[in-house]
């Protein structure tokens, strides 16, 4: 049996996986349905994730309802997690300190971003820090 990966996806990937249907982002998105991984989610991550979509995504194509519904279904598959405790300051963005605490507490194996240089010190904790191209080549295997 092939092993079910827990990772955190910044809101880098969420949003390029809607400004576009061709990018490994989508992909990641689209196989969210699946069994292949799960993802963690806190609530200031949801927060941001709202916050994000709904500031830079085409509001003539992505109205707020539709932002919500996008919200409300990640909300739905993901795993929510406490986080019981702070690791700040330890990377070098303190706005990606509460995405790398989730990581820690929910056990994940991953994060995806595309701001890989951010989250110098994720390997400390047995987290690796990958883009979502990288993260379907894992997928493969």
């Amino acid at each position: 049996m092939r092993k079910k990966y827990r990772v955190v996806l910044d809101t880098n990937v969420l949003l390029s996986a809607y400004q576009s249907k061709k990018g490994a982002s989508h992909e990641v998105l689209r196989r969210l349905a699946g069994d292949e991984f799960e993802i963690a989610l806190s609530v200031p991550l949801v927060l941001e994730y709202e916050e994000i979509l709904n500031a830079k995504l085409d509001p003539n194509i992505f109205s707020s309802s539709y932002v919500e519904a996008i919200v409300n279904y990640i909300c739905k598959i993901g795993k929510f997690a406490e986080i019981f405790y702070l690791w700040r300051p330890l990377l070098s963005d303190p706005e990606d300190d509460h995405i790398l605490e989730l990581a820690i507490s929910a056990k994940c194996s991953h994060i995806i971003t595309y701001n890989k240089k951010d989250f110098k010190g994720a390997e400390q904790f047995g987290i690796q820090v990958i883009d979502a191209a990288e993260f379907l080549n894992l997928l493969k295997n």
